[in-house]
């Protein structure tokens, strides 16, 4: 009988749900997009029920392509699941039913907010990051939660009524696959619960006094169960009576997938942002580079890891800018085909700050900025400065690790939509001078889910059980310009940076 794994992979833009053999195969899958909300500038906004939903379409699809392969629903041992971090659902313990739209991680409508909760301590943005690791940001899940409080007159009353449920999207979608109202499990996992501001990083228990900053007491709050540990059981489906044995945010769990069990591995994430994470052990590491301790993953009773974190709001959703917004191209695929249809940008850089910057700049105030343009320029030079953009900003981010390492990083592991792209990856060893890996099979974050929930579920019971998995036709990247052209090339990158700072309102510092 075949051991297969699930992974549901509930992202910014798109949910899938993936199968992998014990090899981290995939034996199939199903992907579908969803709506993304744009209600006011720099708001964005999603449907919890339509997250929901899809997550259950793209399972329902997925096994009956199964069924079609010869499969059944039955060989599946366990379910992973894997999410987008800091997106915040308020809502109401009596009914299972939202009281707003999820407001979404890249959402910067809490900007004032920040501004009111730094004036509150002498410590400014660091009020809290003693306890959680974090500085005050719209990024992070807390702030939006008293956002609502604040703006939204259900979420207020449903918080002096104590029926006030806080959420990220994992708790959302356990609770209601394994029941909801009838008996749902209402869990998060160390991962999520590190990016709320909540959560004290150093006990993985929620933070009393970080709650009464916010003002949230009362707010009824999720377990904290480890990353890999059976959560519940699915109720109803094809996958009904299959255990939910993972769960990850997905970048920590894109980290699991590339297998960066080892103190000093690194990998980079391109999905709709950007995320790099460096394993640092079982101890936090408060950085003075702008980088973010974050909990890596807890397997079972052993003891939390930890990483250090650089995070790039925005790399595949400025080709879906392009795409929707200016219309000048079709997607991903046509973005690759202009840019590389040129040797360089001649000169144009394009900041795609639509919300402000995060590490290690962490500007909230700057805006999205193109210089360099010439009568010269073509949608050409626009496609290839887009793809740059995101490698430069990953470059930044591999210097704030290499500071707090002391050790410089020789390779970087690699995975997303974007990594699928030869020039993106080839563009991205030409800007940081050291080798980039790509693993054949670049669904790393649903596979990292998928291990948590196969430890958990004896499918694997090592690490050494990992070495085979995603092993084979790893594709390496290394430069193809002078040291010379690579300093003059990120010369422009950081004198474009500059030019975007201060178009919004100043941060508070």
């Amino acid at each position: 009988m075949p051991k297969f794994i699930g992974a549901i992979d509930q992202g910014t833009t798109s949910t899938r749900f993936v199968v992998f053999d014990e090899q981290g195969a995939i034996v199939t899958y199903h992907q579908m997009e969803f709506e993304q909300h744009y209600s006011a500038p720099g708001w964005v906004e999603h449907d919890p029920y339509e997250l929901l939903d899809s997550a259950r379409a793209c399972v329902e699809h997925t096994i009956r392509k199964m069924s079609i392969m010869g499969y059944d629903a039955s060989d599946i041992q366990c379910i992973g699941i894997t999410n987008q971090r800091e997106t915040t659902i308020a809502w109401d313990t009596l009914t299972g039913q939202p009281l707003y739209p999820a407001i979404v991680w890249s959402d910067n409508r809490t900007t004032d907010t920040v501004k009111e909760l730094a004036a509150k301590s002498e410590k400014g943005l660091n009020a809290l990051q003693s306890i959680c690791g974090l500085p005050l940001a719209t990024y992070f899940s807390a702030v939006k939660m008293k956002w609502m409080i604040d703006n939204v007159s259900a979420v207020a009353e449903a918080l002096d009524q104590s029926r006030l449920q806080f959420s990220t999207v994992d708790t959302w979608l356990i609770y209601h696959l394994t029941g909801g109202l009838d008996g749902g499990v209402i869990v998060t996992d160390p991962t999520n619960a590190s990016r709320t501001m909540l959560m004290d990083i150093h006990t993985l228990q929620w933070s009393d006094e970080a709650l009464s900053f916010f003002g949230l007491q009362g707010m009824q709050l999720p377990k904290i169960s480890s990353s890999s540990q059976e959560l519940g059981l699915i109720s109803d489906g094809s996958l009904k009576g299959i255990p939910i044995s993972g769960c990850l945010g997905d970048q920590q769990s894109a980290l699991v997938g590339q297998k960066c069990f080892q103190v000093g591995d690194a990998k980079n994430t391109y999905g709709t942002g950007c995320f790099m994470l460096f394993n640092n052990g079982d101890s936090p590491v408060f950085s003075k580079n702008g980088l973010l301790p974050t909990v890596a993953y807890q397997f079972g009773s052993s003891k939390p890891q930890y990483a250090l974190e650089g995070s790039v709001a925005v790399a595949g959703s400025s080709i879906n800018w392009l795409r929707d917004n200016l219309g000048i191209v079709s997607g991903a695929k046509e973005v690759n085909e202009l840019a590389a249809a040129v040797n360089d940008t001649s000169g144009v850089y394009f900041v795609t700050a639509f919300a402000g910057l995060f590490a290690p700049y962490w500007r909230s105030d700057a805006r999205g900025t193109i210089c360099g343009l010439t009568q010269y320029t073509k949608r050409e030079h626009l496609a290839r400065a887009t793809l740059e953009s995101v490698c430069y900003q990953s470059r930044a981010i591999l210097e704030a690790m290499d500071k707090e390492s002391g050790k410089p990083l020789r390779s970087l592991k690699v995975d997303g939509g974007m990594s699928n792209s030869d020039l993106c990856m080839q563009i991205q060893a030409n800007v940081l001078g050291i080798e980039v890996d790509r693993p054949k099979m670049c669904e790393t974050t649903a596979l990292g889910a998928a291990i948590a929930a196969g430890f958990a579920a004896g499918v694997w019971k090592s690490i050494e059980d990992l070495d085979k998995v995603n092993a084979e036709n790893h594709t390496l990247f290394t430069s193809q310009v002078t040291d010379k052209k690579r300093q003059s090339m990120y010369g422009g990158w950081q004198e474009a940076i500059k030019r975007s700072f201060g178009w919004a309102a100043t941060p508070t510092a």
